[in-house]
């Protein structure tokens, strides 16, 4: 979290975009309300070795913390999205019980969240399970995905079928999470606009400008992004035919 209140002090665009801030800690929830942001996101993980390793501390602990950051954003009047890490499966305990995962839910609904995203930080969700665990807690939550597997995309198209409409991605297909082997990066903004734009779901997003958006992030980092649509291009993009030599 090193230089976050940097960068929101160099934001200087408010008002074309909503803001919202990653907040690990009550002391980072006061710090995000001073920038001004539109909305905290939380996260716990239903994971307990994983909360463990990523927060340092207990499942219980991190509820306490939860509760903590959803009064003092109540009372600026900012909402709270609690993100459950490992939702889908856990590279420590395996398989979760959907069950587990709603009751937390429903835990972190008590403590004040206002919203609830699940995420497949491993890349272990599977449609079964997402309409599985969707069967309980709903399709009034987000979902974050993960291209670990290379389901990421897969899962987002059975989430909206199943009628989430929220989804967390990023632009390149960047992201990871240290505390899992193998995790790759969050499924794709450009990915998921070009189902979109092929489905006829309005997202609001230019698939050009996400494109367009995603390379120059692969110039800036040095090296490809795992994006298939920023590689290649939409379906819809003219290919230039091969061309056979003469005899």
């Amino acid at each position: 979290m090193a230089g976050a209140a940097e960068v929101l002090a160099a934001l200087t665009t408010r008002g074309t975009f909503r803001l919202t801030a990653l907040a690990a800690n009550l002391r980072g929830a006061e710090s995000a309300l001073a920038a001004r942001v539109d909305e905290i996101t939380v996260t716990i993980s239903v994971s307990p070795t994983y909360n463990e390793r990523n927060v340092h501390r207990p499942v219980a602990e991190s509820l306490q913390e939860v509760a903590r950051v959803c009064e003092r954003a109540s009372e600026a009047d900012v909402p709270v999205d609690a993100v459950v890490s490992c939702a889908f499966g856990s590279p420590y305990e395996g398989d979760i019980g959907a069950r587990d995962v709603h009751e937390l839910c429903h835990r972190l609904g008590d403590a004040g969240c206002t919203a609830i995203t699940l995420a497949d930080t491993t890349g272990m969700a599977t449609p079964r399970l997402l309409a599985e665990l969707l069967a309980l807690t709903g399709s009034d939550v987000g979902l974050h995905l993960h291209e670990t597997r290379g389901t990421g995309l897969l899962n987002a198209y059975a989430g909206l079928q199943e009628g989430v409409r929220r989804f967390d991605t990023a632009v390149g297909g960047l992201g990871g999470s240290p505390f899992a082997a193998g995790a790759a990066g969050n499924l794709a903004t450009e990915d998921l606009v070009a189902l979109l734009d092929d489905l006829g779901v309005a997202s609001g997003i230019d698939l050009d400008g996400m494109i367009a958006a995603a390379r120059l992030v692969a110039a800036l980092v040095g090296h490809p992004v795992p994006s298939r649509v920023s590689a290649v291009g939409p379906r819809t993009q003219l290919v230039t035919p091969a061309v056979t030599p003469e005899d």
